[in-house]
């Protein structure tokens, strides 16, 4: 048997349409030699197809599951990993078109589609591939109808639309199976894709670092508050300690966040919030000062930092409660926590040492030079700027007294190097500052441009204090953000020309950028963060229970609800038929009831003609007409019948009910004999 009887020409073309539709969301992570492998097996299953090239042996399999295992490694330098594993499926995925004998093998390569488009959630969850991977389901279904149709019956909109009713008929049992199916976690650990932090954060701190963060518009996480958001001004979100100085940067200490318990006292008003972070494959949570939260996952640190107990791999909503004046460690430090906040590298930026010595003679109490050293940075001549010139060997030393131009990252570790050496213990604290609100959702976006840094310094019976000297050089970036810090300058997202954030001046681009923030920030925490948490919640405010068997016959019922009232409208009797040529012939039927002459069970065409043709003579030419039409388009050929038949078929249709009696006709008489007269 021939290689087209196996497989018909038109099912290969819906393999290959759906193969392209599902590894589209895929090639951008790829390297370009995956998408040329695609094209070669193509181009050599179309060959095939036409009998001019022949099956590959089991040589060329072999070398080909090694080159694609080689190209892998090459490109993600493992082969163990989802990111791997993904590009090995995709690649397999496409080898399988060279292995197609049978319609067996196509369904393989169908079923295999579905399970690569929910691969592509493992990388992005946001809903333009939402939409896009319905439509891939949509091909795919279609796919598998243009499988059971002949040659002579391809039609490639009824497949589609075929496709369309069954996952339009699938959407409400897929509704009850997402709201009441139970959120169980993977039966094994992998892995996320893509190791890199997208927060922008590191554990380690120049200049340089956070006026790259500046220049970019991505966002960090989003926060909604239960009662009315806070100003500006006080929206510093922590989320690491820097307490170690090499000459050149800040990094973070193991030993800060280690989760051992502080002295600290809430003081003042709470503030209940919720931040909802994307994946950064770091363990820092972003909280403002004096957080606590119920949330398991969290712990509290010794810097009394937020801490998650595993790197954030996926979109993660998470509830907080902040005292913004509380006393954090008002008791006296222990000594190895004195040595971690007051060293500093030997040789050091000796001009600033001489400085701090010198603000020690004018100022003994902690509290005042604190406080002189915000003035300095106050009244001398500093000026904030994300072009900042180059600094050599000892860099606090050249801002201080040489340049005097920089961002916050210059102002905190300058700051925290002069505390230390006038014996004041202190750190840098790493997060972002402020944040744009959002007024159609009433929450707070905080974008990467936000990041900022600030100092933390230990003051006797005060404990740790927050100030931030970049306030004292330009509080507009505080108060404000830093688009208006930086108007002067020009050089806000000056990288991001295409970026809509750059453009929050202008009225229309604005309310549309964030109205559809607003539909992400319902998309993630409706859709991607509905986990066992939330839909306990759900379960005990609708059901009053979260008991899983009371739960389970509730999801039993409403599939029941669900698909008995889908599947009796579905094969129900009388249904409208969507070949036109089938429903050419029951509008007649119907119609022929009324006079009695309706089609007979088991009758055909040609039966059902002769006995309307002897009821009514004088409409033979109208029901000759229809019927060698409709035997025409039905039985004459293999081709289905295209768009001008069929409307010429509706109009020899159309004529004949138009010329049909209203009443049924009677029986012709009989004339009686001549002598039956007498």
């Amino acid at each position: 048997m021939s290689v087209a009887a196996l497989i018909p020409r038109n099912s290969l073309a819906w393999l290959l349409t759906a193969q392209i539709v599902v590894l589209v969301p895929h090639l951008p992570r790829l390297p370009f030699w995956v998408a040329i492998v695609w094209l070669g097996c193509a181009l050599w299953r179309v060959q095939i197809q036409r009998m001019r090239w022949r099956y590959p042996g089991t040589v060329f399999k072999v070398f080909a599951l090694v080159g694609i295992s080689a190209g892998t490694f090459q490109a993600q330098s493992t082969l163990i990993g989802l990111d791997a594993a993904v590009m090995l499926l995709l690649l397999l995925f496409m080898l399988k078109l060279l292995e197609m004998r049978n319609p067996r093998d196509a369904l393989v390569v169908v079923y295999l589609g579905f399970f690569i488009v929910a691969t592509a959630f493992l990388f992005d969850q946001g809903i333009p591939l939402a939409l896009y991977q319905c439509f891939s389901l949509l091909v795919l279904v279609s796919a598998l109808v243009g499988l059971q149709q002949s040659p002579g019956r391809n039609d490639p909109a009824r497949a589609m639309r075929t496709a369309g009713v069954l996952l339009l008929q699938a959407i409400p049992l897929m509704l009850v199976l997402f709201m009441l199916f139970p959120r169980i976690g993977p039966l094994w650990s992998v892995n996320a894709p893509g190791q890199g932090a997208t927060t922008g954060l590191s554990e380690s701190m120049s200049p340089g670092d956070i006026a790259d963060l500046a220049r970019s518009s991505n966002l960090a996480f989003r926060v909604s508050f239960d009662d009315e958001i806070p100003a500006q001004r006080d929206l510093y979100w922590r989320a690491l300690t820097l307490s170690t100085f090499n000459g050149r940067e800040w990094s973070h200490s193991q030993l800060s966040s280690q989760a051992l318990t502080r002295p600290w006292q809430p003081q003042g008003e709470p503030v209940s919030y919720q931040v909802l972070t994307s994946a950064s494959q770091q363990q820092w949570a972003f909280s403002l000062r004096g957080a606590t939260s119920e949330d398991d996952s969290l712990v509290l640190t010794r810097d009394f930092m937020l801490q998650a107990r595993r790197p954030f791999t996926k979109t993660t909503a998470y509830r907080a409660t902040s005292w913004p004046d509380s006393l954090l460690d008002p008791e006296e430090l222990d000594p190895l926590q004195q040595r971690l906040y007051l060293s500093l590298p030997e040789g050091s930026d000796p001009r600033s040492r001489a400085w701090a010595e010198e603000l020690r003679q004018e100022h003994p109490e902690d509290e005042d030079l604190v406080a002189a050293l915000l003035q300095h940075f106050n009244r001398e001549p500093f000026y904030y700027t994300l072009r900042p010139p180059t600094l050599g060997r000892h860099t606090n030393d050249e801002f201080l007294f040489e340049s005097r131009r920089g961002f916050c990252a210059h102002y905190a570790g300058a700051m925290v190097f002069v505390l230390r050496a006038a014996g004041i213990p202190s750190r840098v604290i790493a997060g972002y500052q402020g944040g744009e609100i959002n007024p159609n959702g009433n929450y707070v976006l905080v974008h990467q441009f936000d990041a900022h840094a600030w100092v933390e310094a230990w003051l006797p019976g005060q404990g740790w204090v927050s100030v931030d000297p970049t306030f004292q050089v330009a509080p507009e970036r505080i108060e404000q953000g830093l688009q208006q810090a930086l108007q002067g300058e020009g050089s806000f997202l000056e990288d991001s020309p295409l970026s809509a954030a750059r453009y929050r001046n202008i009225d229309w681009v604005n309310r549309l950028r964030l109205s559809w923030d607003e539909v992400n920030f319902q998309w993630q925490m409706r859709v991607l963060n509905y986990q066992s948490e939330r839909q306990g919640d759900f379960f005990r405010r609708w059901l009053g229970t979260a008991d899983w068997q009371r739960v389970a016959v509730v999801m039993m019922a409403a599939a029941i609800l669900v698909m008995v009232p889908l599947a009796l409208w579905t094969l129900r009797p009388g249904k409208r038929a969507r070949d036109k040529r089938i429903r050419a012939w029951q509008r007649l039927d119907r119609r022929l009831q009324r006079i009695g002459l309706q089609a007979r069970r088991g009758e055909g065409p040609r039966g059902w003609q002769e006995r309307l043709c002897a009821a009514l003579p004088q409409q033979r030419e109208a029901i000759d007409a229809f019927f060698n039409e409709y035997e025409r388009l039905t039985y004459a050929s293999n081709e289905a019948p295209n768009t001008l038949q069929l409307q010429q078929l509706d109009q020899r249709l159309k004529t004949l009910l138009s010329k049909l009696p209203r009443r049924r006709p009677r029986a012709p008489s009989r004339e009686l004999p001549a002598t039956m007269k007498s």
